[in-house]
């Protein structure tokens, strides 16, 4: 079994937001990162220069991210086909008298310019996935910690989901969205509806291979190199590019039962999430595998509880009186209870649908000012009536996506 980060109190999360790595290439020397390349960029080794890219369409898109409000021109975009590659020009900043800022990009998801590089050099993490030779998913299982897969920090999630699916297996905890780096994620935290039961996915890894500031390569875990592991995991790319992760891996379910039950009572609706989510030990050990929380906003405010339950062939006949069971007592508006079976995979990738309507409609590529939050279980109901009444409901603000839920400070 993996171990889990005693990190959290009692918070709820509002505003999911993933983020990919930005690494100094001078650990701590923030003030460099403003700092010009040196003129000897155009002069490195030809197995270097000839992946530095610069032509203006290339440097356009690693100047701007899915936040859309920040624009940061770097110098060059790095293409690398191997960690070698990584491990060189990182060594090259470094071992200069005047270092230049480096910063890992994956799927570019963050929104406040955190994959970008004034002045320096960002590594395209998708065009080193396209590249990179070798296996960079691989599923293995060990005696002592179980089954668990090998993934290079350029893989997307979605692809970790098909690859392990065909060994019956599935990583534990997710994010909403799929179609982000491993090492993006985990640089962060990877936070979504199961990180109550599971932990976030920086709890569900037991090694990391890492590029240091230094340019070294290391490989890390708890009980070796374990300052730089606890560093890099969840460290904002500060400490490092992640160049493989080893996940812990479970049995997959093949179908959920999905729910969604709408409060007109924040009060309740809070109470009724932490109910949820503190039922594991009780009641024949039925508990949620997912719940998430959201805002309706078109015509006042709603509150819209989502939950989800995980099943299989051998467990189908249960699950509809675990759901009985789970939902009894729930002070939701009755009448207002909706449920659908959908397949595990449909479930997991259930925002990419919506992705290809809005990048149809071209709303994808538009600003979005996007905030995360850790709010106290004591403040969550202040929380409510001083911004989601006073400034959402008061100003007739509708769009935009208002997640709200808890979390175990135990994971």
């Amino acid at each position: 079994m993996t171990k889990t980060y005693p990190f959290f109190t009692n918070f709820i999360l509002l505003l999911l937001l993933i983020t990919t790595p930005c690494l100094k290439s001078t650990v701590g020397k923030t003030d460099q990162c403003k700092i010009l390349l040196p003129p000897e960029l155009a002069n490195f080794d030809s197995t270097i220069s000839n992946k530095l890219h610069s032509d203006p369409e290339t440097i356009k898109i690693a100047s701007s991210d899915y936040g859309n409000i920040i624009q940061e021109f770097p110098k060059a975009v790095f293409h690398p086909s191997s960690i070698q590659d990584i491990i060189t020009l990182i060594k090259i900043s470094n071992n200069s008298s005047v270092p230049f800022n480096i910063a890992a990009r994956g799927q570019g998801h963050s929104t406040n310019g955190q994959s970008m590089a004034r002045d320096g050099v960002v590594v395209d993490m998708a065009s080193f996935r396209k590249q990179r030779k070798g296996v960079a998913i691989s599923v293995s299982e060990d005696p002592l910690i179980g089954y668990y897969v090998d993934v290079g920090g350029e893989q997307l999630w979605i692809d970790v989901l098909y690859e392990t699916l065909q060994h019956g297996l599935a990583p534990a905890s997710w994010t909403d969205y799929l179609y982000l780096t491993v090492g993006g994620t985990l640089s962060n935290a990877g936070i979504s509806g199961q990180t109550f039961r599971y932990g976030p996915q920086i709890s569900n890894v037991h090694e990391l291979d890492v590029i240091t500031g230094k340019g070294d390569y290391v490989t890390c875990s708890y009980e070796k190199n374990s300052e730089l592991f606890h560093a890099v995991l969840g460290g904002l790319g500060q400490f490092g590019v992640i160049t493989r992760a080893r996940i812990s891996l479970q049995p997959a379910p093949t179908t959920v039962k999905w729910i969604r039950l709408l409060y007109s009572d924040f009060s309740a609706f809070t109470k009724d999430q932490e109910r949820l989510i503190s039922i594991k030990g009780r009641k024949q050990n039925i508990e949620l595998d997912f719940l998430e929380g959201m805002l309706l906003m078109q015509q006042g405010i709603l509150y819209c509880l989502e939950l989800v339950k995980y099943y299989d062939d051998q467990s189908e006949n249960m699950v509809d009186k675990e759901i009985q069971v789970l939902l009894q007592g729930l002070a939701y508006i009755p009448g207002l209870h909706y449920e659908k079976n959908v397949p595990y995979v449909e479930f997991l990738n259930r925002v990419r649908s919506g992705e290809l309507k809005l990048q149809s409609q071209g709303l994808w590529d538009v600003p979005h000012p996007w905030l995360n939050l850790f709010v106290p279980k004591s403040q969550i109901l202040d929380f409510n009536s001083g911004i989601f009444k006073d400034i959402i409901l008061k100003r007739n603000i509708t769009n935009g996506n208002v997640l709200v839920y808890p979390m175990n400070k135990s994971k």
